[in-house]
């Protein structure tokens, strides 16, 4: 584990490449960088023998950027429960934001998650911290540490944790602002053929053309978007039948 200065000038370095990757709205370098900061996570936090991130939504959980294959099946057993500390954690957490699981073999853990603790120690985990990450849109998030061995994770490596899970927030905001920017662009870039290809066939103007899919979208209850792509997409067989 790094000591205070060293730690402080990786959360620092982290800090500057996560704002510089959001300023560029990079959905790829993002996504990248998440799971670089996810594996520096369990090489750096003492105790850590594997970890990931989790998104749920209405209690389904889906993994990303695991550092095993194990997890996914952990993950998968949470979703499929409803229950679990990246659940909690996610959706539910503490007033800190870290859900501690020191024992998964304890009889208080037991009673927390009555199902997924003794599931998780047969497969070979004992403890679990799980720190919630930003929310948004009705998703949920939470950067996930386990161990094979009880009471793994002391204070320092919960602050820790906890410091790593502030950076994979930021850049969890950035992919998700870089994805719906890339989406918005394709959608505007859509209608935007669409609308061309209705003024050349019937010699309207832009907004005439636009009133005219939005027409169609109403009458075939149909996105707008998904008209103007079937209209890109058909262009040949639209102007064969005298419509583009």
């Amino acid at each position: 584990m790094p000591d205070g200065d060293d730690g402080a000038l990786l959360l620092k370095s982290l800090d500057r490449v996560a704002r510089d990757m959001v300023r560029r709205r990079d959905h790829h370098d993002l996504e990248e960088t998440v799971s670089a900061i996810v594996q520096s996570a369990v090489r750096t936090v003492p105790g850590a023998d594997v970890g990931g991130l989790t998104v749920t939504q209405n209690s389904r959980v889906s993994s990303r950027h695991p550092t095993g294959d194990e997890l996914h099946g952990l993950d998968e057993l949470q979703s499929r429960l409803g229950e679990g500390p990246c659940i909690t954690a996610a959706e539910n957490p503490p007033e800190d934001g870290l859900v501690y699981a020191p024992d998964l073999a304890s009889d208080e853990c037991t009673r927390r998650w009555p199902r997924f603790a003794p599931e998780a120690v047969e497969r070979g985990f004992r403890s679990l911290l799980s720190t919630q990450l930003a929310t948004r849109d009705g998703l949920y998030a939470a950067l996930n540490l386990y161990s094979h061995r009880p009471d793994a994770f002391d204070e320092s490596a919960r602050m820790l944790a906890g410091l790593f899970g502030l950076q994979a927030a930021v850049l969890l905001y950035g992919a998700h602002n870089a994805s719906h920017l890339h989406t918005a662009l394709e959608t505007r870039d859509l209608i935007g053929q669409a609308k061309g290809i209705l003024q050349e066939r019937f010699d309207v103007d832009e907004d005439r053309a636009f009133a005219m899919l939005a027409r169609s979208s109403q009458d075939t209850n149909m996105k707008l978007v998904a008209v103007a792509r079937w209209l890109v997409e058909n262009r040949g067989a639209t102007r064969a039948a005298g419509l583009g």
